[in-house]
C-alpha cells in the first residue's frame, strides 16, 4: 500500500518533494474546516503541520492508519502527544531547524530594546535628533539568565557568547550542559544574579502563566525579559505592572498572550483593556511571532522534519 501523506498547513517545498522521491503520495489540504479533516484522516499514514489545527483525541481517533505527525516547528502543545504515543503515533518536530533564527532574533530584540532603535528611527525620521535622551545600555558585563537550555536556549546562548556576558542557565528537565561559556544554575541564582532574563520552555500547564507577579517580584534586580518562547508563558498584566513599578527596566516580546492558536493573527474579540498598556508602553519591543520565521529556517524545518520521517522508516536520506 502507498503511503500518504496529509499537509494540512504550509510547508517549505522541499519538504513534500523529499518525501515524494521516498515514494510518498502528498496530498495538500489548507483549510480548516474539522469535518472535512475528519471524513479523509483515516486515509494517511502522515500528517504534516504547523499550528493551524489541533490535533486533539477526536481527530486522531479517525485516523486509524497514521504512523506519524510532522510539526513544523518546535512547539507541540496543539498536539494530543500523549493520546498520539498511545496509539503508536510518532509525533515528530524540527526545533533543530528554526534554532539559529530564534537564537539571532532574540538578541536583536534585546539590542533594539537597549539602544532605543525602534523609537529613535521614527525620530529621525521626523527631523528629530535627539541624543542624550537615547543613550543606550550595553549588555557586555551583564548577566544573561536563560530559562530551558532545549534548541532555543542554547542557540541563544551560543550567540552571546561574543557580547562578552556571563551566561546562566536553568532547565527543570535537563542537567549536565554546563561548560566554560554557561553555567548550569538553580532557579536561586536566576533570581539573585540575572540582568536579561530569556525564555526558552514549550508551552505547557506547568509553564501557562510562569511568568507572574510571584516570580517577577523574586528577582533581586530590575530585569529585561526576552520571550521569544510562547506568549501565554508570560502573565501580561503582571508583567506590565512590574514595569510600572520598575520591577522589570524592559521587554522584548515576540509573542504575546493574546495569539490565535495558529500564531497568524491575535485573536481580537479576546483583547482585555490591558492590550492597549502594552502596545502604548515604550519601555516594550514587540514582533509578531517571527523569531523562528526567516527565508534559511523555512527549509531548514523542512529538511529536519525529512531525516525524521526518513529514519523512521528506515530509509537513507542526504
Amino acid at each position: 500500500m502507498e503511503k500518504r501523506v496529509l499537509f494540512l498547513d504550509t510547508a517549505h517545498p522541499s519538504l513534500a518533494e523529499e518525501l515524494e522521491k521516498m515514494g510518498f503520495e502528498c496530498t495538500h489540504y489548507h483549510g480548516n474546516d474539522r469535518q472535512a479533516i475528519l471524513s479523509v484522516i483515516g486515509d494517511f499514514d502522515g500528517i504534516v503541520i504547523r499550528s493551524k489545527i489541533k490535533l486533539d483525541r477526536r481527530v486522531l481517533e479517525k485516523a486509524h492508519r497514521l504512523k506519524f505527525i510532522g510539526r513544523v516547528g518546535a512547539g507541540m502543545e496543539n498536539i494530543d502527544v500523549p493520546y498520539a504515543e498511545s496509539r503508536g503515533i510518532r509525533c515528530l518536530n524540527a526545533p533543530e531547524g528554526n534554532r539559529d533564527a530564534v537564537g539571532e532574533h532574540a538578541i536583536g530584540m534585546l539590542l533594539a530594546l537597549n539602544n532605543h532603535l525602534c523609537r529613535v528611527n521614527r525620530q529621525v525620521r521626523n527631523g528629530i535628533w535627539i541624543r542624550e535622551a537615547n543613550r543606550g545600555t550595553e549588555i557586555q558585563g551583564k548577566t544573561i539568565g536563560i530559562i530551558g537550555y532545549g534548541n532555543m536556549g542554547s542557540a541563544f546562548a551560543e550567540k552571546l557568547i561574543g557580547f562578552g556576558v556571563r551566561i546562566i542557565a536553568y532547565d527543570k528537565y535537563l542537567s549536565g550542559f554546563g561548560n566554560q561559556f554557561v553555567h548550569e544554575v538553580q532557579m536561586d541564582a536566576i533570581f539573585r544574579e540575572t540582568d536579561v532574563l530569556s525564555l526558552h520552555v514549550p508551552l505547557t500547564a506547568e509553564t501557562h502563566h510562569l511568568v507572574d507577579k510571584t516570580y517577577l517580584q523574586s528577582f533581586e534586580k530590575p530585569i529585561i525579559l526576552v520571550n521569544t518562547a510562547r506568549g501565554q508563558c508570560v502573565k501580561t498584566a503582571d508583567l506590565l505592572d512590574a514595569i510600572d513599578t520598575g520591577s522589570v527596566a524592559g521587554a522584548a516580546l515576540d509573542v504575546l498572550e493574546y495569539e490565535s492558536l495558529s500564531f497568524e493573527n491575535l485573536n481580537a474579540e479576546d483583547l482585555p483593556p490591558g492590550f492597549k498598556r502594552l502596545i502604548e508602553c515604550e519601555k516594550v519591543l514587540l514582533s509578531p511571532h517571527i523569531a523562528g520565521w526567516t527565508h534559511e529556517s523555512n527549509r531548514k524545518l523542512a529538511i529536519a522534519l525529512v531525516q525524521k520521517i526518513a529514519a523512521l522508516y528506515g530509509m537513507q536520506f542526504q
